[in-house]
């Protein structure tokens, strides 16, 4: 039996200083780490939820695509605010990027790392048989 399980990296420093990858691939499960709405190359976070979210969606994009998957994949989505009065705002963006995979979802309200966090968002993806 061959080992399935590798690991995929945003290039966040979080994830060298805590121990944790972005992404999880094992087999043709892909496990998205909760990701923030950082953009990692410059280490720059907008102070809006929406341009949180957008940001939090692309990061989660591209480890999906390195996996080999997609935001259309996702069988499973946790969203975790600080304000949960801030979830209506992102609803919009939340079903472009997965209006047509409905996953599975859970909206929670918990502190995060940073005050300036406003959304954390956790996926659970399968690749489809090719």
């Amino acid at each position: 039996m061959t080992d399935q399980r590798r690991r995929i990296s945003s290039g966040s420093p979080f994830e060298a200083q805590i121990g944790y990858a972005r992404a999880v691939v094992d087999g043709d499960w892909i496990f998205v780490s909760g990701t923030t709405g950082y953009y990692y190359v410059t280490m720059e976070m907008p102070q809006d939820v929406v341009a949180q979210c957008r940001n939090t969606l692309d990061t989660i994009a591209g480890a999906l695509d390195e996996a080999g998957a997609s935001l259309s994949d996702v069988v499973r989505v946790r969203y975790i605010l600080p304000d949960a009065s801030d979830f209506e705002a992102c609803w919009p963006v939340l079903h472009e990027a997965f209006g047509a995979a409905r996953p599975a979802a859970t909206m929670i309200q918990a502190g995060l790392l940073d005050p300036a966090m406003k959304i954390e968002i956790e996926v659970t993806a399968r690749r489809a048989a090719a």
